[in-house]
């Protein structure tokens, strides 16, 4: 069976979805697929994060998941609403083991190598360098010198700007956040917005 990562990696590219409220997430999905971006995180920052879970899940296109996991018991509510993986912002042991009893992919929050080797440690399928606009790209491809067959995946400052040159310099995939899924333009259901923005930012990356 496809997985997650598997997806994630085919694309090079997920978005993380921030916003105060989504009024329609099966049509945010399905902008979102249409346009390139399969991978799509919703989280626990934005109220009623397991609803909006289970209505998006509903997309025969997008692959869900759930981030800002900080807890066994969200990592568990996450998987029976839908999520087939999860993403935490740091190192977060009990929502590795959930993942790992329940076979869904962690992406696991990490800066420092000594954290990618808890991350790794912990059985993370990828590691969310957080947040990449603190070093830049140059960071990446340091990291892969003593993890070379790691999956980084940068997050936070990524843009349409410079998502190619984190790719370049060995990232399996990029987040791509409020350059695409703008927190007010989720919240207004601005979909064909959405749409063009994540076009857009796929475009950007080759």
């Amino acid at each position: 069976m496809t997985t997650a990562l598997d997806v994630i990696r085919a694309d090079r590219v997920l978005t993380v979805v921030r916003a105060p409220r989504i009024p329609d997430p099966l049509a945010l999905a399905e902008a979102l697929a249409g346009s390139g971006i399969r991978t799509v995180e919703l989280t626990f920052t934005t109220p009623g994060v397991l609803d909006a879970l289970r209505a998006a899940s509903g997309s025969a296109r997008a692959v869900l998941g759930a981030g800002t996991v900080l807890t066994g018991d969200q990592a568990a509510a996450a998987i029976d609403s839908g999520a087939r993986f999860l993403v935490t912002p740091g190192i977060r042991a009990e929502v590795a083991a959930v993942a790992l009893r329940r076979d869904i992919p962690v992406v696991m929050g990490a800066f420092t190598p000594s954290e990618v080797m808890q991350a790794l440690d912990l059985g993370a399928a990828a590691v969310k360098i957080f947040p990449a606009r603190a070093l830049g790209p140059g960071y990446l491809k340091d990291l892969l010198g003593p993890f070379p067959d790691t999956a980084f995946i940068p997050s936070g400052g990524v843009n349409a700007a410079n998502a190619a040159d984190f790719l370049a310099h060995g990232a399996v995939a990029v987040t791509a956040g409020t350059d695409v899924v703008a927190p007010a333009a989720v919240a207004s259901g601005r979909w064909p917005e959405i749409a063009a923005r994540a076009a857009a930012f796929v475009r950007s990356m080759n």
